[in-house]
Protein backbone atom coordinates (compact mmCIF):
# COMPACT_ATOMS: atom_id res chain seq x y z
CA UNK A 1 0.00 0.00 0.00
CA UNK A 2 2.80 2.42 0.91
CA UNK A 3 4.52 1.68 -2.40
CA UNK A 4 1.27 2.33 -4.27
CA UNK A 5 0.77 5.66 -2.48
CA UNK A 6 4.35 6.66 -3.26
CA UNK A 7 3.86 5.87 -6.96
CA UNK A 8 0.62 7.88 -7.01
CA UNK A 9 2.37 10.84 -5.37
CA UNK A 10 5.16 10.76 -7.95
CA UNK A 11 2.62 10.59 -10.76
CA UNK A 12 0.73 13.59 -9.39
CA UNK A 13 3.93 15.60 -9.02
CA UNK A 14 4.85 14.79 -12.63
CA UNK A 15 1.42 15.90 -13.89
CA UNK A 16 1.51 19.12 -11.88
CA UNK A 17 5.03 19.83 -13.06
CA UNK A 18 3.87 19.40 -16.65
CA UNK A 19 1.10 21.94 -16.19
CA UNK A 20 3.41 24.50 -14.60
CA UNK A 21 5.91 24.17 -17.42
CA UNK A 22 3.38 24.37 -20.26
CA UNK A 23 4.12 27.27 -22.65
CA UNK A 24 2.15 30.46 -22.08
CA UNK A 25 0.68 32.62 -24.82
CA UNK A 26 2.71 35.34 -26.47
CA UNK A 27 1.55 38.96 -26.63
CA UNK A 28 1.39 40.51 -30.09
CA UNK A 29 0.78 44.26 -30.41
CA UNK A 30 0.32 46.59 -33.37
CA UNK A 31 0.44 50.38 -33.62
CA UNK A 32 -1.07 51.95 -36.75
CA UNK A 33 -1.78 55.50 -37.90
CA UNK A 34 -4.77 55.00 -40.21
CA UNK A 35 -4.54 58.33 -42.13
CA UNK A 36 -7.40 60.71 -41.38
CA UNK A 37 -9.76 57.97 -40.26
CA UNK A 38 -9.96 56.56 -43.80
CA UNK A 39 -10.46 60.00 -45.32
CA UNK A 40 -12.83 61.09 -42.57
CA UNK A 41 -15.01 58.03 -43.07
CA UNK A 42 -15.36 58.31 -46.85
CA UNK A 43 -12.89 55.57 -47.89
CA UNK A 44 -14.71 52.44 -46.81
CA UNK A 45 -12.76 50.21 -49.19
CA UNK A 46 -9.48 51.09 -47.50
CA UNK A 47 -11.06 50.60 -44.09
CA UNK A 48 -12.20 47.07 -45.02
CA UNK A 49 -8.77 46.24 -46.47
CA UNK A 50 -7.00 47.41 -43.32
CA UNK A 51 -9.46 45.51 -41.13
CA UNK A 52 -8.64 42.33 -43.05
CA UNK A 53 -4.90 42.90 -42.73
CA UNK A 54 -5.16 43.36 -38.96
CA UNK A 55 -7.38 40.28 -38.66
CA UNK A 56 -4.79 38.24 -40.58
CA UNK A 57 -2.11 39.36 -38.08
CA UNK A 58 -4.13 38.00 -35.13
CA UNK A 59 -2.88 40.65 -32.69
CA UNK A 60 -3.74 40.76 -29.00
CA UNK A 61 -3.67 44.56 -28.71
CA UNK A 62 -3.96 47.29 -31.35
CA UNK A 63 -3.19 51.00 -30.84
CA UNK A 64 -4.61 53.37 -33.47
CA UNK A 65 -4.00 56.99 -34.35
CA UNK A 66 -5.96 59.48 -36.50
CA UNK A 67 -9.36 58.06 -35.64
CA UNK A 68 -11.06 61.02 -37.32
CA UNK A 69 -14.87 61.07 -37.21
CA UNK A 70 -14.83 57.96 -35.05
CA UNK A 71 -17.33 57.07 -32.36
CA UNK A 72 -16.96 54.37 -29.70
CA UNK A 73 -19.40 52.28 -31.74
CA UNK A 74 -17.35 52.63 -34.93
CA UNK A 75 -14.14 51.64 -33.16
CA UNK A 76 -16.01 48.69 -31.67
CA UNK A 77 -16.91 47.58 -35.22
CA UNK A 78 -13.25 47.69 -36.25
CA UNK A 79 -12.21 45.80 -33.12
CA UNK A 80 -14.82 43.12 -33.76
CA UNK A 81 -13.59 42.70 -37.34
CA UNK A 82 -10.19 41.53 -36.06
CA UNK A 83 -11.53 39.52 -33.14
CA UNK A 84 -11.33 42.01 -30.29
CA UNK A 85 -14.24 42.36 -27.89
CA UNK A 86 -12.84 45.40 -26.08
CA UNK A 87 -12.04 48.94 -27.24
CA UNK A 88 -11.60 52.48 -25.89
CA UNK A 89 -11.69 55.74 -27.88
CA UNK A 90 -10.04 58.90 -26.56
CA UNK A 91 -12.60 61.32 -28.00
CA UNK A 92 -15.03 61.78 -30.88
CA UNK A 93 -13.49 64.99 -32.25
CA UNK A 94 -10.23 65.80 -34.05
CA UNK A 95 -7.37 63.38 -34.49
CA UNK A 96 -8.28 60.86 -31.81
CA UNK A 97 -6.43 57.74 -30.69
CA UNK A 98 -7.79 54.43 -29.51
CA UNK A 99 -6.97 50.98 -28.19
CA UNK A 100 -8.52 47.59 -28.91
CA UNK A 101 -7.76 44.30 -27.18
CA UNK A 102 -8.89 40.72 -26.95
CA UNK A 103 -8.51 41.12 -23.19
CA UNK A 104 -10.67 43.36 -20.98
CA UNK A 105 -9.48 46.98 -20.97
CA UNK A 106 -9.36 49.19 -17.89
CA UNK A 107 -9.40 52.87 -18.82
CA UNK A 108 -6.89 54.60 -16.58
CA UNK A 109 -6.91 58.14 -17.95
CA UNK A 110 -7.70 60.28 -20.97
CA UNK A 111 -4.88 62.80 -21.30
CA UNK A 112 -5.81 65.99 -23.15
CA UNK A 113 -4.33 69.05 -21.43
CA UNK A 114 -1.07 70.18 -23.02
CA UNK A 115 -1.21 67.51 -25.75
CA UNK A 116 -2.03 68.45 -29.35
CA UNK A 117 -3.89 65.22 -30.16
CA UNK A 118 -4.17 63.81 -26.65
CA UNK A 119 -3.10 60.43 -25.30
CA UNK A 120 -4.85 57.40 -23.90
CA UNK A 121 -3.74 55.41 -20.84
CA UNK A 122 -5.26 51.95 -20.46
CA UNK A 123 -4.36 48.65 -18.84
CA UNK A 124 -5.04 45.30 -20.50
CA UNK A 125 -3.69 41.82 -19.78
CA UNK A 126 -1.51 43.22 -17.00
CA UNK A 127 0.24 45.75 -19.24
CA UNK A 128 -0.14 49.54 -19.09
CA UNK A 129 -0.51 51.01 -22.59
CA UNK A 130 0.00 54.68 -23.42
CA UNK A 131 -1.24 55.51 -26.94
CA UNK A 132 0.22 58.78 -28.23
CA UNK A 133 0.23 61.04 -31.29
CA UNK A 134 2.60 63.98 -30.91
CA UNK A 135 2.44 67.35 -32.66
CA UNK A 136 3.24 67.04 -36.39
CA UNK A 137 4.72 70.47 -37.08
CA UNK A 138 6.61 71.89 -34.09
CA UNK A 139 9.72 70.60 -32.36
CA UNK A 140 9.03 72.81 -29.34
CA UNK A 141 5.48 71.50 -28.98
CA UNK A 142 6.71 67.90 -29.19
CA UNK A 143 9.36 68.57 -26.54
CA UNK A 144 6.71 70.02 -24.25
CA UNK A 145 4.43 67.04 -24.87
CA UNK A 146 7.31 64.64 -24.19
CA UNK A 147 7.87 66.20 -20.75
CA UNK A 148 4.24 65.60 -19.81
CA UNK A 149 4.27 62.04 -21.10
CA UNK A 150 7.59 61.17 -19.47
CA UNK A 151 6.16 62.32 -16.15
CA UNK A 152 3.11 60.10 -16.71
CA UNK A 153 5.31 57.10 -17.52
CA UNK A 154 7.30 57.69 -14.34
CA UNK A 155 4.00 57.46 -12.42
CA UNK A 156 3.00 54.30 -14.26
CA UNK A 157 6.24 52.46 -13.57
CA UNK A 158 5.80 53.02 -9.84
CA UNK A 159 2.74 50.77 -10.06
CA UNK A 160 3.60 48.30 -12.81
CA UNK A 161 6.90 47.13 -14.39
CA UNK A 162 5.07 46.13 -17.59
CA UNK A 163 4.22 49.16 -19.73
CA UNK A 164 4.66 50.47 -23.27
CA UNK A 165 4.19 53.67 -25.26
CA UNK A 166 2.85 53.21 -28.79
CA UNK A 167 1.98 55.57 -31.59
CA UNK A 168 3.00 58.27 -34.02
CA UNK A 169 5.65 60.38 -32.29
CA UNK A 170 6.40 62.57 -35.34
CA UNK A 171 9.97 62.52 -34.01
CA UNK A 172 13.25 60.84 -34.89
CA UNK A 173 15.43 58.43 -32.95
CA UNK A 174 19.13 59.00 -32.26
CA UNK A 175 19.56 55.31 -33.12
CA UNK A 176 18.68 56.23 -36.73
CA UNK A 177 20.76 59.41 -37.01
CA UNK A 178 23.45 57.84 -39.18
CA UNK A 179 20.80 56.53 -41.59
CA UNK A 180 19.72 60.00 -42.73
CA UNK A 181 21.89 61.46 -45.49
CA UNK A 182 22.20 65.23 -44.85
CA UNK A 183 22.16 65.77 -48.62
CA UNK A 184 19.65 63.03 -49.39
CA UNK A 185 16.12 63.50 -50.77
CA UNK A 186 14.41 63.49 -47.36
CA UNK A 187 16.41 66.22 -45.62
CA UNK A 188 16.81 68.24 -48.83
CA UNK A 189 13.03 68.34 -49.19
CA UNK A 190 12.47 69.18 -45.53
CA UNK A 191 15.04 72.00 -45.51
CA UNK A 192 13.03 73.81 -48.15
CA UNK A 193 9.86 73.67 -46.08
CA UNK A 194 11.43 74.55 -42.74
CA UNK A 195 13.55 77.60 -43.54
CA UNK A 196 13.41 80.19 -40.77
CA UNK A 197 11.00 78.21 -38.57
CA UNK A 198 13.48 77.20 -35.88
CA UNK A 199 11.90 75.14 -33.09
CA UNK A 200 8.46 75.90 -34.51
CA UNK A 201 9.36 73.73 -37.50
CA UNK A 202 10.67 70.20 -37.90
CA UNK A 203 14.44 70.76 -38.24
CA UNK A 204 17.17 72.10 -35.95
CA UNK A 205 20.10 73.64 -37.80
CA UNK A 206 19.16 71.67 -40.88
CA UNK A 207 18.95 68.33 -39.07
CA UNK A 208 16.34 66.29 -37.25
CA UNK A 209 15.65 66.85 -33.57
CA UNK A 210 16.53 63.77 -31.53
CA UNK A 211 15.69 65.22 -28.11
CA UNK A 212 12.08 63.99 -27.99
CA UNK A 213 12.77 60.30 -28.54
CA UNK A 214 15.92 60.57 -26.39
CA UNK A 215 13.79 61.74 -23.46
CA UNK A 216 11.74 58.54 -23.69
CA UNK A 217 14.75 56.28 -24.21
CA UNK A 218 16.47 57.74 -21.14
CA UNK A 219 13.69 56.63 -18.75
CA UNK A 220 14.73 54.02 -19.92
CA UNK A 221 12.33 52.68 -22.53
CA UNK A 222 13.42 50.05 -25.00
CA UNK A 223 13.17 50.65 -28.75
CA UNK A 224 12.28 47.10 -29.78
CA UNK A 225 12.22 47.72 -33.54
CA UNK A 226 15.76 49.06 -33.46
CA UNK A 227 16.98 45.80 -31.91
CA UNK A 228 15.28 43.58 -34.47
CA UNK A 229 15.85 45.49 -37.74
CA UNK A 230 18.63 47.03 -39.78
CA UNK A 231 18.58 50.09 -42.00
CA UNK A 232 15.83 52.51 -42.97
CA UNK A 233 14.54 50.13 -45.64
CA UNK A 234 13.36 47.90 -42.78
CA UNK A 235 12.61 50.58 -40.17
CA UNK A 236 10.97 53.30 -42.23
CA UNK A 237 7.35 53.91 -41.15
CA UNK A 238 6.54 56.96 -43.29
CA UNK A 239 5.66 57.88 -46.05
CA UNK A 240 3.72 54.93 -47.43
CA UNK A 241 3.16 54.56 -51.15
CA UNK A 242 -0.49 55.54 -50.72
CA UNK A 243 0.74 59.15 -50.75
CA UNK A 244 2.12 58.88 -54.29
CA UNK A 245 -1.13 59.92 -55.96
CA UNK A 246 -1.79 62.71 -53.44
CA UNK A 247 1.73 64.08 -53.86
CA UNK A 248 1.78 63.46 -57.63
CA UNK A 249 5.00 61.58 -57.01
CA UNK A 250 6.48 58.28 -58.15
CA UNK A 251 6.13 55.52 -55.51
CA UNK A 252 9.88 54.84 -55.65
CA UNK A 253 10.51 58.48 -54.75
CA UNK A 254 8.60 58.03 -51.50
CA UNK A 255 10.62 54.90 -50.75
CA UNK A 256 13.86 56.89 -51.08
CA UNK A 257 12.81 59.33 -48.37
CA UNK A 258 11.57 56.93 -45.74
CA UNK A 259 11.84 58.04 -42.13
CA UNK A 260 10.95 56.41 -38.83
CA UNK A 261 8.46 58.37 -36.72
CA UNK A 262 6.24 55.55 -35.40
CA UNK A 263 7.37 53.48 -32.42
CA UNK A 264 6.63 50.87 -29.82
CA UNK A 265 8.74 51.77 -26.77
CA UNK A 266 8.61 49.40 -23.82
CA UNK A 267 9.67 48.97 -20.20
CA UNK A 268 12.94 47.14 -19.42
CA UNK A 269 11.01 44.02 -18.38
CA UNK A 270 9.07 43.87 -21.64
CA UNK A 271 12.18 44.67 -23.66
CA UNK A 272 13.74 41.47 -22.33
CA UNK A 273 10.65 39.54 -23.41
CA UNK A 274 10.47 40.92 -26.95
CA UNK A 275 11.17 38.12 -29.43
CA UNK A 276 10.36 40.00 -32.65
CA UNK A 277 9.59 43.55 -33.80
CA UNK A 278 9.28 45.11 -37.23
CA UNK A 279 7.67 47.76 -39.40
CA UNK A 280 5.11 46.40 -41.87
CA UNK A 281 6.32 48.46 -44.83
CA UNK A 282 6.12 45.75 -47.47
CA UNK A 283 3.80 45.59 -50.47
CA UNK A 284 0.83 44.37 -48.43
CA UNK A 285 0.69 47.69 -46.60
CA UNK A 286 1.70 50.06 -49.39
CA UNK A 287 -1.81 51.44 -49.94
CA UNK A 288 -3.57 50.94 -46.58
CA UNK A 289 -2.43 54.23 -45.00
CA UNK A 290 0.13 57.00 -45.36
CA UNK A 291 2.01 55.39 -42.45
CA UNK A 292 3.18 51.82 -42.01
CA UNK A 293 2.28 49.76 -38.93
CA UNK A 294 4.72 48.82 -36.16
CA UNK A 295 4.41 45.29 -34.79
CA UNK A 296 6.03 43.59 -31.79
CA UNK A 297 5.76 40.15 -30.22
CA UNK A 298 6.56 39.39 -26.59
CA UNK A 299 7.05 36.05 -24.88
CA UNK A 300 5.16 35.28 -21.70
CA UNK A 301 8.29 34.57 -19.65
Amino acid sequence: MKRLLLLLSIALLTINSGFSQSPKEQLKVISYNIWNGFDWGKDDARRVALQQWVADQQPDVVALQELCKYTPEKLKEDAKSWGHAYSVLLRTTGYSVGLTSRFPIELKEKLLEGLHHGALHCQSNGVDFLVVHLHPGSIQRRRDEAKLLVHKIEEIREQNPRYMVMGDFNAHSPFDADLYDPNGPLLTRMKKGNQGKGLEGNLVNGDFDYAVISSFLSLPLGDVVRKHTQGMAQRGSFPARALAVVNKEEPESLDRRKERIDYILVSPELEQQCVKAWVGNGETNWLLSDHYPVIAVFSAE
